[in-house]
Formats: structure tokens, C-alpha cells, sequence
């Protein structure tokens, strides 16, 4: 215990040779990873937005987990695509929430994304919910699928959030 200690406090005190670009990849806002996987989030929810429901059931395994905080537990690519036809096809869009976006890499395997967005109305426009999101995604050769997506805090947007839902419409 008595090393322990001196040990630490000689770790802690080492110059910290991280540059912010390091500092931007550990918080999973920057970097190659964040580059991947932001564009297949806007590949995804543009088939999403689309209803082109071919290509979006294309980035999710066929045994995919997707668990919502309302709507229970989906256990199928095929459950999930019908859901999103059923629910959510010319009713709504979806719109990532700027700046919350975070990738981080699992080794070996693939990523973790997570964040922030809302939900907004078709027929009026209003972006009246908003949730939180996890994605995690596994990398095959050149081939990224989704194996689990949680989806959860949904509530009502604030006129905060509305308004700035608006102004970013504009």
C-alpha cells in the first residue's frame, strides 16, 4: 500500500500528451469511427424517412433486438420493418438532435452509437417528441448491421426544443 500510493501520484502527475483531436475520439464526437457510423445514421433514417423499407431493413441482422420503452421488445429484422411500415411510414420523420450524437468503438466487434432526437409530424410539421437513443452495430468486412437498438426517455418536446426543431427546418 505504501508503493501504491507514491506510484499513483507519480501517474497522475505524468504531462497529459492527449491533443484535442484524441480528446474529440474518446468522447466519441470526432474521428474516422464517428465519420462511419454518423453516415450510416443518416443512411438508415433517410430510407427511415423514405419508407424505403428495403433498404433500411438492410442494416439490421435478421435477429435484431430492438427494445422500446413504450412499444415493448422487437425481436426480428422482419417485426421491426413491420412496425416502422405500420407506425410510422407518412406519419413521421425522424430528425437526429445536433451535437448529441457519440460513437464509440467496440473492440472487435463494431460500435456503440447513442444520442438524441425527435420525432416530427408529417401532416403538420411539428417536432413534437423527442427520445433518446443506443445503437450498437457490428462490422463485417465492409458491412455494418445493427444487433441491438434501444430506444427510451421518450417524452413531449419542450417549446424550446420545438422552437429549435423549427428554426433548424427553415
Amino acid at each position: 500500500m505504501k508503493i501504491a500510493a507514491p506510484l499513483l501520484l507519480a501517474c497522475l502527475m505524468l504531462p497529459s500528451t492527449a491533443s484535442a483531436a484524441d480528446t474529440d475520439a474518446a468522447s466519441g464526437t470526432s474521428g474516422p469511427l464517428f465519420d462511419t457510423v454518423a453516415a450510416l445514421d443518416r443512411t438508415v433514417f433517410d430510407a427511415y424517412n423514405r419508407c424505403d423499407l428495403e433498404t433500411f431493413a438492410t442494416y439490421f441482422v435478421p435477429d435484431v433486438e430492438f427494445y422500446h420503452d413504450n412499444g415493448g421488445v422487437t425481436w426480428t429484422r422482419e417485426d421491426v420493418v413491420e412496425g416502422t411500415r405500420k407506425y410510422i411510414c407518412g406519419k413521421v420523420r425522424r430528425e437526429l438532435i445536433p451535437g448529441t450524437l457519440r460513437i464509440y468503438p467496440i473492440k472487435d466487434f463494431g460500435a456503440v452509437e447513442e444520442g438524441e432526437h425527435r420525432f416530427c409530424q408529417r401532416a403538420s410539421g411539428q417536432c413534437e417528441g423527442v427520445a433518446k437513443f443506443v445503437m450498437v452495430w457490428r462490422r463485417e468486412g465492409e458491412a455494418w448491421r445493427m444487433t441491438r437498438v434501444l430506444s427510451y426517455g421518450h417524452r413531449a418536446a419542450s417549446e424550446e426544443e420545438m422552437r429549435a426543431a423549427a428554426a433548424a427546418q427553415h
